[in-house]
């Protein structure tokens, strides 16, 4: 046995298994942006962070600039943050309110820099400097505007964006039979988001939405082996997948009281701050293709978002999501638990972050590729990798390309660094 094979393969060839370089090849990560970020709707924002007429937000999507705005007719929107004129970019806060004073335009208006091109918040353009004695009758305001990206708000009041608006499909199609089990308990009232953090983590994306695509990893959480693993029903929860790579896992009733820690103390019943039909202390979660996590755990919603920044980076978005119609009292202890449990420096991320880090170290462009185990099948329980294989069977299908052999050699030798070849495959539909 040679050396690169040795490295490559584990157990027979029926185990399912990815090429590490989908992780570490940085053309593949370009492909990536185009044919599946690019081409994919995205949770973005939750409408609560825009509550106001003339809110708005600012993200980068597949290094496109984006705004989000609430127009004065309340509907949200979404545009490139791009002057159609010259380029530049427009909105440069985070976030704000349009109606706020601006020294470079007026009020209720996006106002260019650069040239002072106005538009206003549907995106029309309603003002050009000396557009007469320049354009005389060749261009009108009627002419220009922003470049819509495709907006819809929905499931739970979060914001979806596609930034192919022309071929988008409606997003309860992209979405499917996947967001069920969840909808009794995120659409009966208004949610809020209450806790947003940010970070950034030295590793590929798809890394980090394997950490919540798979459980096998729960020996390493020593939170969710004392509540979870080692309590009834643990074992009992399954896996459902459905079209374009989302799965789901099912429910089951989390012993907080199990894990007592000095100053860490959680009341046996969380009733009083759970969810709409919610049981007591339940735990359901759904992945979304191709970097989103709904995770609802009792007394919290967490949503894990991610950017793709390079090949070996990515930044994730941290939501604490809860009841618009919270007293000051549910919501403190709302934020509690999400602060103490579930949010990023909480009892059970920490290990997460370490794991997808010592990933990002290990495997690196250049390294010898791998062949990495996707392979346990325990009849669609808790062990099972099959979020994982939903998951790249949809990568492949979007990519053009097998998971399994990115470059189309199979199980001939590779070289350390191997080029992706011109021809890059079907594309999707």
């Amino acid at each position: 046995m040679t050396l690169w094979s040795w490295k490559r393969r584990l157990g027979g060839p029926e185990l399912s298994f990815v090429d590490s370089s989908i992780y570490t090849d940085p053309e593949i990560f370009e492909l990536e942006l185009e044919k599946i970020w690019r081409r994919t709707w995205l949770l973005a924002v939750h409408e609560s962070e825009l509550p106001n007429r003339y809110d708005y937000r600012t993200l980068t999507i597949a290094r496109e600039p984006v705004m989000i705005v609430r127009g004065e007719d309340d509907k949200v929107r979404a545009f490139l943050n791009v002057c159609p004129h010259r380029g530049a970019q427009l909105l440069r806060a985070p976030a704000g309110n349009l109606a706020d004073a601006s020294p470079s335009g007026s009020q209720k208006h996006i106002t260019c820099m650069f040239h002072a091109w106005q538009f206003n918040a549907q995106g029309e353009c309603t003002s050009i400097p000396r557009r007469k004695a320049g354009y005389q009758d060749r261009l009108a305001c009627s002419d220009v505007s922003l470049r819509p990206v495709a907006c819809e708000v929905g499931f739970g009041g979060f914001v979806w964006l596609h930034l192919d608006p022309a071929n988008a499909p409606p997003l309860k199609d992209y979405v499917g039979a996947s967001f069920d089990a969840l909808s009794p308990h995120l659409d009966a009232e208004p949610l809020e988001v209450f806790h947003h953090h940010k970070a950034i983590v030295k590793t590929n994306y798809k890394l980090w939405h394997e950490t919540n695509s798979e459980f096998y990893h729960d020996y390493m959480h020593h939170f969710n082996r004392v509540t979870s693993m080692q309590q009834p029903g643990y074992y009992d929860r399954r896996y459902d997948a459905f079209p374009n790579g989302h799965v789901t896992v099912s429910s089951m009733e989390v012993k907080y009281t199990a894990y007592e820690r000095g100053e860490v103390s959680l009341a046996e019943s969380r009733a009083a701050v759970s969810f709409p039909g919610l049981e007591n202390n339940a735990w359901k979660l759904l992945d979304l293709f191709p970097g989103i996590t709904v995770n609802l755990r009792g007394s919290a919603v967490r949503i894990d978002t991610m950017t793709p920044l390079a090949v070996d980076k990515v930044l994730i978005e941290f939501r604490g999501v809860g009841l618009k119609s919270d007293t000051p009292e549910v919501r403190q202890k709302r934020v509690r638990d999400h602060n103490t449990i579930w949010g990023p420096f909480g009892r059970n991320l920490p290990e997460d972050l370490l794991g997808v880090t010592l990933q990002g170290l290990g495997l690196r462009h250049g390294n010898e590729p791998l062949n990495l185990l996707h392979g346990r099948e325990e009849n669609a329980s808790i062990h099972d990798e099959i979020g994982l294989r939903e998951y790249y069977e949809e990568w492949s299908r979007r990519m053009g390309r097998d998971a399994r052999a990115p470059y189309g050699d199979g199980d001939t030798a590779p070289s350390p660094v191997r080029r992706l070849p011109i021809a890059v495959g079907f594309e999707a539909e």
